[in-house]
C-alpha cells in the first residue's frame, strides 16, 4: 500500500495501491480496502482516480461524488 499524500489534510482516504485495471483504497476508520476496476467503476473512473492518488489530491471527493458504491465486492 502507498500512503496518500493528501495534501489539503482534508481526506478519508489513507493508502491506496494502483493496478493494471484497477486501484485498490484504503479510508481511515475501515479496516479493509475497497477495489474499483474496470469492469464495475469503469476504466474512465479507474483512470481518474489514479491519477489523483498520485497527485494526493481530490481522491476521496472523487469517489463520494462518482462511484461510491462501484466498488468490486
Amino acid at each position: 500500500m502507498e500512503t496518500y499524500k493528501d495534501i489539503d489534510n482534508d481526506s478519508g482516504v489513507v493508502g491506496y495501491e494502483i493496478g493494471d485495471q484497477s486501484i485498490e483504497v484504503w479510508f481511515s476508520g475501515t479496516a479493509r480496502s475497497y477495489t474499483y476496476s474496470y469492469n464495475v467503476a469503469g476504466a474512465t473512473h479507474v483512470e481518474n482516480m489514479k491519477k489523483l492518488a498520485r497527485n494526493g489530491d481530490g481522491l476521496n471527493a472523487y469517489i463520494n461524488k462518482f462511484v461510491k458504491f462501484k466498488y468490486d465486492r
